[in-house]
């Protein structure tokens, strides 16, 4: 997915490195707008007085995605879009304007005014998307054609989102962040079915990790289909087994990459156990589907399982790996690792079994998320800010 060289031993040469390449301003600016954006939620929910011009429901769910999301996308894009094309993607003063119209975009979408924000923050999506076709279309890397399209459909989705709070259109309700959670959801199924078959075999050679095509693609289109169904609200006698099939898909194809032997290797098994949280997440839709659990419980099984851990397992591999690092993590990364999950296991539980104390596991749930991003953030800021260990460029 994004070949890493061999990592060096030396130390990193001084200087300022932070807009060498997207990965570094993105991943940084995603860890921390994620914890502030998340004990910001949490105190709303907690009685806080709340300042901003949208409801605080919709600004939690709008900026987890357009915020937190969206500008992990852009890092991951920009590094990889680079060595999929050998060609440029922006870096010094263009990639400081990029960063800097993202962090408008979150500034705006918390103070208003309303038409500001939508101007900003509804080109984001846009002006990522037309550069990575540009240099897709350039090395005809027809392959990878499809990153162009799902951001385009998340600027489609966003612009609905604001049209719609300004009163212009009427919408099914909360329809555009469902299918802007989804189109992310599904990018994040893609990937994870590219690189972690390929980044276990490659660490772990025999281990005996099997990749089968047309299971992929079968797996790919279940998936593909339970998500819209989901995103549509259609109905339960065809959802349900549908999604039931996706899961059932993804837990043959993801067996075939030998999970189990990445058990001692965090850097690895954070990926294994990310990808797992995807058919929990089919079965939990088709559970919905059929009136038996609520839908949040499939959205945070898939938005915090697999999202998030996707997330945090990917920003500190390609991090380390892009700044000439060996791909091993220490125990501040594992910790993260953790955290993340049990943050979504509390959060599942939240929503299954809320008996169970929900506000006290929401809250339990949001703390670790918090605290590993903001250990993500603290850990690899010195990092990001300086050049690659090896002398080389990005």
């Amino acid at each position: 997915m994004i070949p890493i060289s061999e990592p060096t031993q030396e130390p990193a040469p001084g200087g300022f490195a932070l807009f060498a390449l997207g990965f570094r301003p993105f991943y940084l600016l995603a860890a921390l707008f994620s914890a502030v954006a998340v004990l910001v939620w949490l105190a709303v929910l907690r009685g806080q007085p709340w300042h901003g011009f949208l409801s605080p429901l919709a600004w939690h769910q709008h900026e987890m995605i357009f915020g937190f999301a969206l500008a992990v996308v852009a890092g991951f894009l920009l590094t990889a879009g680079r060595v999929w094309t050998g060609l440029h993607t922006p870096e010094g003063a263009a990639l400081a304007l990029l960063a800097g119209l993202w962090l408008a975009a979150r500034i705006l979408m918390l103070t208003g005014p309303a038409l500001a924000a939508g101007l900003v923050d509804g080109s984001f999506p846009f002006v990522i998307a037309a550069v990575m076709a540009r240099v897709i279309v350039a090395a005809r890397n027809w392959r990878n054609l499809f990153v162009v399209g799902l951001l385009t459909l998340l600027g489609i989705a966003n612009v609905g989102f604001h049209l719609e709070h300004a009163g212009l259109i009427v919408l099914p309700a909360d329809l555009p962040m469902r299918a802007a959670l989804f189109v992310v959801l599904f990018l994040v199924v893609v990937m994870a079915g590219r690189v972690i078959p390929g980044f276990t075999a490659n660490a772990l050679p025999k281990a005996g990790v099997r990749r089968r095509p047309r299971l992929d693609q079968a797996a790919l289109a279940c998936t593909a289909l339970a998500f819209a169904g989901t995103v549509l609200d259609a109905a339960g006698w065809w959802l349900a087994p549908v999604a039931l099939l996706a899961a059932a898909l993804h837990l043959v194809r993801q067996w075939g990459w030998r999970p189990l032997a990445t058990r001692t290797r965090p850097i690895l098994w954070i990926l294994q156990l990310s990808h797992a949280w995807i058919p929990v997440g089919c079965g939990l839709i088709a559970l919905n589907a059929i009136g038996w659990v609520a839908q949040p419980a499939a959205v945070h099984a898939l938005g915090v399982g697999a999202l998030g851990g996707t997330v945090i397992g990917m920003i500190t591999r390609t991090a380390l790996g892009h700044t000439g690092r060996a791909l091993a993590v220490g125990r501040w990364e594992t910790t993260a690792y953790l955290m993340v999950h049990a943050a979504a296991l509390a959060r599942v539980v939240a929503g299954l079994a809320p008996e169970l104390g929900y506000s006290w596991l929401v809250m339990v749930s949001a703390w670790l998320w918090a605290g590993a991003f903001a250990i993500y953030f603290a850990v690899y800021l010195p990092r990001l800010l300086r050049p690659r260990i090896d002398g080389r460029p990005g």
